[in-house]
């Protein structure tokens, strides 16, 4: 029977009540009260080593770039196909509004593309300086000492020709490219609604910072303005070349006429078969003049279509220096470096407590 009672006693769960919970929780800050001294000491320790972590954090400088993409395209492309198709062009798909492969939110991904980031390291620094980008990236995040082992302790440049480099120089370029896309860049659209993207490059040197995140704008412009206008200007280049070909012969045919008319002027009236030669000069002349208006007809049109098939890439908000200062305030690292100190004090002691 007094088992049975062992028993039951063992397996009753206190029930649960806030009035215990919080006078356990009163009893432990009774209990830490005990340690007020070693609190303070630990809080000072916490202090200073936030303001060292403050002195120490490293400075970087943030630069912003907002920018809008227009596509000139709007209703009544399918008009436009229809009478291009009407005369020999074929538009196909470039009248079908804003779908493609750098469409909407692609352009995020396009800027934070290899390609992207490398042709843009390459840029020189200054106009009229050797050192590229990539250079000044790696000796501002004193990547080039590290480096320096694997070329034999000699520093690692990173000139503007990519065809003279080696094994080593494309390796370490992309590992500048890797680390850029995860710690350095940042490319967003603040609001889905509207059509506004922001670019965010934060670098330790200043004017780096500054150039890269405009110049690798003007890479992403220049791109996606070629690819999009591919098509139709291989088309206005292939209609411009015949429409070139056909006033070359148009001109020797006006020449040659020409020439016939004066033969004809001074033919002795006993022959006259003089005349067929100058009407079939007369007659090639005339097609050509034809061919030659109607190819100078489809290159206006196709000019017009490739002006409406290019996009506008605009800055809307420029980095302009001073950038913004990124550092750890002393303040704020101070208070961080006493709670996290405190807490973790406090964790120990009452852990230590429950031991005993």
């Amino acid at each position: 029977m007094k088992q049975e009672q062992t028993n039951n006693s063992e397996l009753y769960e206190e029930e649960f009540s806030f009035k215990n919970v919080i006078s356990k929780w009163i009893g432990d800050i009774k209990y830490l009260f005990q340690f007020k001294k070693l609190f303070i000491l630990v809080a000072a320790i916490g202090i200073l080593g936030g303001s060292i972590a403050a002195w120490l954090w490293p400075i970087t400088y943030s630069s912003r770039t907002s920018f809008i993409i227009e596509d000139t395209k709007a209703g009544g492309g399918s008009l436009l196909a229809g009478l291009a198709g009407q005369i020999g062009l074929d538009i196909g798909g470039a009248m079908g509004g804003t779908s493609g492969v750098l469409a909407g939110d692609n352009v995020l991904a396009l800027l934070r593309s290899d390609q992207m980031i490398k042709s843009t390291l390459i840029t020189p620094y200054q106009e009229q300086g050797e050192k590229t980008l990539a250079d000044v990236y790696a000796e501002s995040n004193k990547l080039k000492e590290s480096w320096a082992k694997y070329n034999q302790g000699k520093l690692i440049s990173f000139p503007q020709d990519r065809k003279v480099y080696n094994r080593l120089q494309d390796s370490l370029l992309q590992d500048m490219v890797i680390r850029i896309a995860e710690k350095n860049l940042s490319v967003s659209k603040p609001d889905k609604k509207l059509g506004f993207f922001q670019l965010i490059v934060t670098m330790p040197d200043e004017q780096l910072s500054q150039l890269f995140s405009l110049r690798i704008i003007d890479k992403a412009t220049e791109f996606y303005v070629y690819t999009k206008t591919k098509s139709q200007r291989t088309n206005v280049e292939r209609l411009q070349a015949r429409a070139d070909s056909i006033e070359r012969l148009l001109n020797r045919k006006t020449y040659s006429a020409s020439a016939a008319n004066r033969v004809l002027l001074d033919a002795n009236p006993a022959f006259p078969t003089a005349n067929p030669g100058i009407e079939l000069q007369q007659r090639d002349k005339m097609v050509l003049q034809s061919i030659y208006g109607e190819i100078l007809k489809n290159l206006e049109i196709g000019r017009t279509v490739l002006i409406q098939e290019t996009p506008t890439f605009q800055i809307v908000d420029k980095p302009e220096l001073p950038l913004q200062k990124n550092k750890l305030k002393y303040s704020k690292a101070m208070v961080l470096g006493a709670f996290f100190s405190l807490f973790f004090l406090a964790l120990y002691l009452l852990a230590f407590r429950k031991r005993d």
